[in-house]
């Protein structure tokens, strides 16, 4: 990889595109493990952003965090068979302790619903130890046979997965709703990533829960890409693993359960919903570094004064509490540093040369459109806060519309498969829910049912597929 720019254009060769952004930018790098990813430190800061946000979120409504062991052992996998029916193809076995082979194989984390519950039942006996709701931040392993995609498609990712335990099914629901609305919240409000959410159909729905809500973006390439499910388990976890209480009519129940995650796929949802032909654009909000200061001093000038006043410009910015940083740099030129920031994604650039210095004012150019302003000295604080809020509000707007233009409805299959094959996107299609229809149309077209919307949309032809009646409007996608 070449240190110069990003050499092809997002709209001519999307997955060259995105991959030479993501190590360009200094994202992240391919490990010297096959499938496995180097989270280098701008996207180690951009992950460190999301758990400090999520954290807030869920620790305001009552969750806690913890950390349980990396390895499960066989036999609680197998007591759930249909979640480990599931996993079986992905999961990495530890066989051996040193030069020992193990009496149980022991399946390295590639989720941790059967290792938490098992503990569960040690750890709940009555009503008054529910709820239960804690997190975990960790990273996972699935055993990925397919190419490397960084971000998208590694052998081991970080993610965070809640795990609750509720007296009723009422309770459950509750929390599987507020979980997936604070998900909702944290794409569109600090990613500027617009989301469709709802229900996985049956086929699609996590394996052993009772059902499955998701929220679901579109990509620039017209796939979609799940950026975080939200699970109600019902019972069947409980059952296996005895999780049982002592109710207040001091009767035997079982516990009603919730599991959800979101993962680093999200790093990649934002290069790929952002990114242009320049690199990375960063969302304010999400963004390690919003404002960078660049000094541009000419030779004939004395550079001393146009640093001074960048050193106070910025201390006067990070008391406002916006995180900058003054590249003062003598080994680079400016035309240099304005592309190195620009390939990482920088909201915002100020620009401070000896016309500036002599006008008493600054020149901010914008990452997302590159327009350039110039504001007082005095303004630059209000002026910086109040761009980097409409920069926010911008890229979020840019991609609400996109994703509107790329929601198709069709009434017929051929219209279906056309669709796919020359726009992609969302497709609204009326359908009867079988699960043998949704099979052919995945085998047939490589989509499959996204989700079914939380509210109902009256069915407005046959099924797409089979011509039968119709239970639901759907949203049919190619995916990640």
């Amino acid at each position: 990889m070449s240190d110069v720019g990003i050499t092809v254009k997002k709209s001519e060769d999307f997955s060259e595109w995105y991959t030479q952004v993501v190590l360009k930018s200094g994202l992240a790098d391919y490990a010297p493990i096959k499938g496995c990813m180097i989270f280098r430190e701008l996207s180690y800061a951009i992950w460190e952003k999301i758990q400090e946000i999520f954290n807030e979120k869920i620790k305001r409504i009552g969750h806690k965090n913890v950390y349980f062991p990396l390895f499960i052992p066989e036999s609680f996998l197998k007591k759930e068979a249909e979640h480990f029916a599931g996993f079986v193809p992905e999961v990495a076995w530890v066989t051996m302790g040193g030069d020992s082979p193990l009496e149980e194989k022991l399946a390295i984390r590639p989720t941790s619903e059967t290792i938490i519950y098992a503990t569960y039942a040690k750890w709940i006996r009555s009503w008054r130890d529910l709820p239960i709701k804690l997190n975990q931040w960790c990273s996972v392993v699935r055993w990925e046979t397919k190419a490397t995609k960084l971000f998208l498609r590694t052998r081991e990712f970080l993610w965070q997965e809640g795990h609750t335990a509720h007296a009723t099914k009422e309770e459950a629901d509750k929390e599987v709703m507020e979980i997936l609305n604070e998900y909702r919240d944290l794409m569109e409000s600090y990613l500027a990533i617009p989301v469709l959410a709802g229900i996985k159909s049956e086929n699609e729905k996590f394996a052993g829960a009772l059902y499955t809500t998701t929220i679901e973006a579109m990509m620039p390439d017209g796939k979609a890409l799940q950026m975080g499910t939200s699970h109600n388990l019902g019972q069947n976890f409980s059952k296996v693993f005895d999780i049982k209480f002592i109710g207040e009519d001091e009767k035997e129940h079982y516990v009603w359960q919730t599991s959800w995650g979101i993962s680093t796929r999200l790093i990649g949802a934002l290069v790929m919903v952002h990114g242009d032909d320049k690199g990375l654009v960063l969302p304010p909000k999400i963004a390690p570094v919003q404002a960078v200061i660049i000094p541009i001093p000419y030779r004939s000038t004395d550079t001393s004064a146009i640093l001074a006043k960048a050193e106070e410009i910025y201390t006067r910015l990070q008391k406002a509490g916006i995180s900058v940083v003054l590249d003062d740099r003598k080994e680079y030129t400016p035309g240099w540093k304005f592309n190195d920031w620009e390939l990482k994604g920088v909201p915002l650039r100020i620009e401070i040369g000896p016309r500036d210095l002599k006008n008493r004012q600054v020149t901010l150019a914008r990452r997302d459109t590159f327009e350039k302003i110039t504001v007082k000295d005095e303004e630059v604080v209000n002026a910086v806060a109040q761009l980097l809020v409409d920069i926010q509000n911008s890229l979020f707007n840019k991609a609400k519309k996109f994703l509107e233009e790329k929601i198709t409805t069709v009434q017929n299959y051929e219209d279906f498969k056309q669709v796919l094959k020359d726009k992609g996107g969302f497709i609204r299609a009326s359908f009867c829910l079988n699960s043998q229809c949704e099979e052919k149309i995945k085998e047939e077209t490589g989509a499959t049912i996204r989700l079914i919307p939380f509210e109902k949309e009256t069915p407005f032809s046959n099924c797409v597929y089979c011509g039968g009646k119709a239970k639901e409007v759907v949203y049919f996608a190619r995916s990640y």
